[in-house]
């Protein structure tokens, strides 16, 4: 009970106010954060479900091309001519902050800027399909980037979102709650407290009345 922990002073009224009034404001904020971080959320998980749906595509088509190579030029003719790629990828990680969340930023960069170091084979010796299946996973290569960094973006969001939502349901739910029948409880306690002063008043002004009324009856 809220009045067994509480000094039923003006002091500590005004004191629970302002605490009430700041709690308010920290709610307000913390849903309009929620809003926003599930509005971004949601843009999110869109462009994630149409990436994810696109580097899938990518992926399969590369597998049909490999599959084609390898039954065209035989599973070691095509592992051979993958042996010794020509092309490295260096992957570069920042982050950005987004309502307070600090989401990955990937991007990357190839060893050289030669469109053609994605062959690590010459072309003589090797089928077209494998040339599609390699130049497929060239091009998928920033979707699947994109897609780890949307991904994570969107783990760390949902986790922002409930640590968000706890805190917001704690001040609408408890604390606030908890101010204001304490607040309650004083103002209560402060009036009981100013009607028993008014009444002693009331009382000692009447046994004044009553004493002085007494003196000017003897004296008469």
């Amino acid at each position: 009970m809220a009045s067994t922990h509480v000094n039923p002073t003006r002091m500590e009224l005004t004191r629970l106010k302002k605490k009430l009034v700041t709690a308010r404001k920290g709610h307000k904020l913390l849903k309009d954060k929620r809003d926003e971080l599930m509005r971004q959320f949601m843009e999110l998980v869109k462009v994630n479900k149409e990436l994810r749906k696109k580097v899938e595509d990518g992926i399969a088509a590369a597998n049909k091309d490999f599959a084609l190579a390898a039954a065209v030029m035989g599973d070691e003719a095509v592992k051979t001519a993958l042996l010794a790629p020509k092309q490295s990828v260096s992957l570069q990680v920042s982050e950005r902050n987004v309502m307070s969340v600090e989401v990955p930023v990937f991007d990357y960069k190839t060893g050289t800027a030669g469109e053609n170091d994605i062959y690590s084979y010459g072309f003589i010796e090797t089928s077209a399909d494998l040339d599609t299946a390699v130049a497929s996973l060239s091009a998928v290569f920033p979707d699947m980037l994109r897609l780890a960094e949307v991904e994570k973006s969107c783990s760390l969001m949902a986790a922002e979102i409930e640590k968000t939502r706890r805190r917001v349901n704690a001040l609408e739910h408890v604390m606030i709650p908890e101010y204001m029948d304490k607040i309650r409880y004083i103002s209560m306690k402060l009036d009981e407290n100013e009607r028993s002063t008014q009444i002693r008043l009331l009382k000692v002004k009447d046994m004044m009345l009553e004493k002085n009324y007494a003196a000017k009856h003897a004296e008469g």
